[in-house]
């Protein structure tokens, strides 16, 4: 297939977006949407690339002495109450249960928007003493936020997350423990999704509800626009107070512990998909994708060429390869145009001729390179082709985004940045009115805290600026 050709049936990626993402996420069987609006129903080949993240987070997870547990669903409206930032952060999206049984409950039930509350009740039953910390606990689960714009993976009315929550004995420890696990997060993006995201700490305006500190992780679309892929929160001892979360120090005084949150969710899968994809469909990161190679026969009724490519795909798959023979009645052509809108990373044609020579054609699906290599090494060459695929997505999207960060000293010149689909670095001076004002007129938002202040004035009043800030628009 010639290089500039792609798949008719999904919308062009550079004059319609949002519906090639649509077309895309529909088309692959990743997603389709369910009976109650707002929600998705996650299919096979989307939910294994969900497998895969939590495969490759959970293990980091464990190495930073995480454990896994599982708290209930339904939380009593009294908890949402404690926390008064909180509660009014997530009012709007709460989905209540109010009967049960046939009967009205006597205290009306949140569907979880997320777990501080509950979590942080029982955690004031479990800790009694400085040795009962830190307690780092996470826990893998659907939450519901009810919503009102949705769009499968980015924002929909239930989705699925991990959700860690950690006490620690005095702040430091707990700001150490927010700042690690953003660590952790942007180490996965950069080597899981091949994904590079920009991190920092969020304003007082875009922060967690509760939080004291919000530390994000953003990445750039192809469209220019930022997606939050990834947040934690330094939580102070806001929770810790409004659940009775103490414990006896070494110096037998009583004291709050000090709490931190972190999470995750299905958004990742939207993430990887408008940040890699192309016109011909989806590019898989080799790390997560559900399957990392597969075998076209050639010619399949001719002798031999069927068990070649069984023999080959028992091999890869011995091997750890995740790898699927294409057996179907389909024409090659047909073929190859289903399983690059699929983003495979490495497809494998073996014919007659090739099994002469004793050899087999690759094609990558992130440069459309294909090359001949020799089938007894062909273990070998996908490894590292595979290898090779996830560094140069990463550095191909790296490069994007760097390219597309511009700089900006005057809401006009920040307007057009972002309308040229670009991330805008530019000056703050940390008033919330001029954070406002860049939203009313370039409809962009803080994104992200530069570490260092490199701006001399606030892009909106002309003062002098306190922080250098991100901005952009955003899913």
């Amino acid at each position: 297939m010639a290089k500039d050709n792609f798949v008719e049936q999904i919308a062009d990626i550079d004059t319609d977006f949002p519906q090639w993402y649509t077309d895309v996420v529909l088309k692959t069987k990743l997603v389709d949407y369910g009976p109650v609006k707002g929600t998705m129903v996650i299919r096979p080949y989307g939910y294994a690339i969900w497998e895969n993240i939590q495969k490759e987070l959970d293990k980091r997870f464990k190495a930073e002495g995480l454990e896994n547990a599982y708290f209930p669903l339904l939380i009593p409206m009294s908890f949402m109450t404690k926390e008064a930032e909180h509660v009014e952060g997530f009012a709007p999206e709460v989905a209540v249960v109010t009967h049960a049984g046939g009967e009205k409950l006597a205290e009306p039930l949140c569907i979880r928007p997320t777990s501080e509350t509950i979590i942080g009740s029982m955690y004031s039953k479990w800790i009694q003493s400085y040795r009962d910390l830190p307690v780092l606990m996470n826990q893998w689960a659907n939450v519901m936020r009810w919503e009102k714009t949705t769009r499968p993976f980015l924002r929909t009315s239930e989705f699925l997350w991990q959700e860690g929550h950690t006490v620690h004995a005095d702040e430091e420890e707990a700001m150490e423990e927010t700042l690690k696990m953003l660590r952790v997060y942007e180490e996965f993006a950069r080597t899981c999704l091949s994904m590079p995201v920009l991190t920092g700490r969020k304003t007082e305006k875009e922060k967690f509800a509760g939080a004291v500190a919000t530390y994000g992780m953003e990445a750039m679309m192809h469209d220019g626009k930022s997606l939050q892929a990834g947040t934690t929160h330094y939580l102070g001892q806001n929770f810790a107070k409004a659940f009775e979360i103490k414990f006896l120090d070494k110096d037998g005084v009583q004291k709050y512990g000090y709490t931190t949150s972190f999470g995750v969710s299905t958004r990742l899968i939207g993430a990887l998909i408008m940040t890699h994809g192309d016109r011909r469909g989806l590019v898989m990161p080799p790390v997560v994708a559900p399957v990392q190679a597969v075998i076209v026969p050639i010619a399949a009724k001719k002798e031999g060429v069927t068990e070649a490519c069984r023999a080959l795909r028992d091999r890869l798959a011995a091997a750890g390869i995740r790898v699927v023979l294409d057996e179907s009645e389909n024409s090659p052509g047909w073929k190859f145009n289903e399983w690059e809108m699929k983003g495979v990373p490495v497809r494998i044609e073996l014919g007659p001729r090739d099994l002469e020579a004793g050899k087999c054609m690759m094609a990558r699906r992130d440069t459309h390179e294909k090359g001949e290599y020799a089938l007894e090494g062909a273990v070998g060459s996908v490894r590292a082709l595979l290898d090779d695929i996830a560094e140069n997505m990463y550095n191909t999207a790296k490069a994007r985004m760097d390219s597309r960060i511009v700089r900006a000293e005057s809401l006009e010149a920040l307007l057009a940045g972002v309308d040229g689909g670009n991330f805008v670095r530019a000056g703050w001076c940390g008033c919330r009115a001029c954070e406002d004002k860049v939203k009313e007129f370039a409809q962009a938002t803080a994104r992200v805290m530069d570490e260092e202040n490199t701006s001399a004035t606030c892009v909106v009043c002309g003062k002098k600026a306190e922080r250098t800030v991100i901005f952009a628009r955003a899913y």
